[in-house]
């Protein structure tokens, strides 16, 4: 079993203290081994044997061993020509006293990727001639040479419940941009060549090289999108030498040029409800787009046109990438968080947006990026500012210091409150407004996790100045719930029960969204039951 150093404890540093070619052999442990704790082994080109203690193992080309046990090592050309490569000893050394710990797995490693031969040819450059302007790039190189190494150890020790197709999947998803070859990545899968062809084609539709290719034009097709302009830097990104290989793969792909496929209006299919309203504030109607009924009825009130509508709850797998499909879009946009984002790369680039990470402006202005539409997001966010900064000069003649608040969106059984990278109007009061949330919300994680999870009949026990009540259950026995915490004594000695600061709006679908439309609609209904007296528990 490899043990991969994700499992290493913080603050342990690796320090390379020896090098070799392997043309003068590999020094015994029982010599000087310079107070080594970790080995390297590296094949860089031949044939052979590398015993270990009482087993051996065949090596060639591609061959890595990495050791932390410091066994008895000797290798064995198979041909005329000896093994080329380097052995580098290294030890680590930790702070606070606590262990520490380098890579180590217990037989080498076949067909590593040609970024470990290369940095490794690099480094041992470097330690056989410094530079001295440059006097930590010896270091660099190193931490580089294991943290490559690590990726190739975590990639072999993944779930031994996927496929071998689904971890050569993940392995050319990771690493497209670098040298991968079929006959790589046959070696790591341990099939034949001919088995590998058929089962990926099988799995994925394509073959091997189709499949690379699709992934480097779509993220090509991405970068140009978001700002990437020399064709020559963004080739070296994805994976080809020079733009001008890029431009022609690029055409044969996508039917145009980089350059017309930039400036080209694009068909757009926006995956969820935040990133449709979003179009939607920048003028631009999505090809199929999310909508709440809420929504919708926003657009029709301003005499506003939609575009096809796409509930992707109700779809099974085949009928939400045939509802996608039927658009024809030449971009979709999704959260990076969505399942069915890798099957939609067969039918344009997928945008992925952070989930929870990113805000709704940050958001917003990212999706107007991509649109060429940066003055318009920022025309829309200057007067939603505008307006954010009156109603607070009006709220502070009103409640003066704003003190904690809390929004409850309640079901049948359970209620959730949320912080402002969650949006339901949070992201206005915490954001736009002022307020803060209870202590005791953030101690249970509503920062790590954007939301806390209670019973209904808990709620009463998360005291705040505010409590904003966002959305009610509509099941009978929900209803009776929450009935039962209205009348409970607990709710009652509420500061913001009796203060008269509990305000029930139960408008879902307004509360739901997490965009600029939705955002500005929310900050007008807080605006408006802050300002006066509206129906309180």
């Amino acid at each position: 079993m490899l043990t991969p150093t994700a499992m290493l404890p913080p603050y342990s540093f690796h320090i390379p203290i020896r090098l070799i070619g392997l043309e003068k052999g590999i020094p015994s442990t029982s010599g000087d081994s310079q107070g080594a704790d970790y080995r390297i082994v590296i094949i860089q080109d031949g044939v052979g044997m590398l015993h270990l203690d009482d087993r051996s193992y065949p090596i060639s080309r591609g061959s890595v061993f990495v050791s932390g046990t410091l066994p008895d090592l000797k290798l064995e050309s198979k041909r005329a020509t000896p093994l080329r490569g380097i052995y580098i000893e290294y030890r680590c050394i930790s702070i606070a006293d606590s262990a520490s710990y380098g890579l180590d797995c217990s037989v080498p490693l076949h067909a590593i990727s040609s970024e470990i031969l290369r940095m490794a040819g690099e480094f041992e450059s470097f330690w056989r001639g410094p530079n001295r302007d440059e006097p930590f790039q010896m270091q660099l190189l190193f931490i580089k040479l294991l943290q490559e190494i690590h990726r190739e150890m975590e990639f072999r020790n993944s779930s031994l419940q996927q496929s071998w197709v689904e971890q050569a999947l993940q392995y050319i998803e990771k690493n497209y941009h670098k040298d991968v070859t079929r006959e790589q990545m046959t070696a790591l899968s341990g099939v034949s060549p001919e088995h590998f062809s058929r089962m990926f084609r099988k799995h994925t539709g394509r073959t091997f090289n189709a499949y690379l290719t699709l992934l480097r034009i779509r993220k090509a097709q991405e970068r140009l999108l978001t700002g990437s302009q020399d064709l020559n830097a963004l080739a070296q990104e994805i994976g080809y030498k020079e733009g001008l290989y890029l431009s022609r793969k690029f055409k044969e792909s996508v039917g145009m040029s980089p350059t017309v496929y930039r400036r080209k209006p694009k068909r757009i299919t926006a995956l969820n409800l935040n990133h449709t309203a979003s179009l939607l504030a920048l003028g631009i109607i999505p090809e199929l787009g999310v909508y709440t009924p809420w929504l919708q009825q926003t657009q029709y009130n301003k005499n506003l046109s939609t575009g096809h509508h796409f509930d992707p709850h109700t779809l099974a797998t085949d009928g939400y990438y045939e509802a996608v499909a039927s658009s024809s879009p030449d971009l979709i946009i999704s959260y990076n968080s969505a399942e069915e984002n890798k099957r939609m790369l067969s039918l344009a680039p997928v945008l992925e947006l952070p989930f929870k990470t990113m805000s709704w402006r940050e958001q917003f202005r990212f999706i107007a990026c991509t649109m060429n539409k940066q003055t318009a997001a920022e025309d829309w966010l200057s007067r939603y500012d505008e307006l954010a900064d009156r109603v607070n000069g009006e709220l502070n003649q009103v409640l003066g210091e704003r003190g904690t608040a809390v929004v409850w969106e309640i079901c049948t059984d359970t209620a959730y409150c949320f912080s402002g990278s969650f949006g339901r109007g949070s992201q206005v009061l915490y954001d736009d407004f002022g307020f803060r949330p209870p202590e005791r919300l953030v101690e249970e994680g509503l920062h790590r996790d954007g939301f806390v999870e209670v019973d209904i009949g808990e709620i009463a026990s998360y005291a705040a100045d505010h409590i904003f009540i966002t959305s009610l259950p509509n099941h009978p026995y929900g209803e009776e719930r929450v009935n039962v915490l209205f009348r409970s004594q607990e709710w009652r000695n509420l500061d913001a029960v009796r203060s008269n600061r509990v305000y029930v709006l139960n408008q879902p679908d307004l509360f739901f969204g997490y965009d600029p439309i939705s955002s500005e609609a929310q900050l007008h209904e807080l605006m408006k039951v802050l300002r006066r007296h509206h129906k309180f528990a």
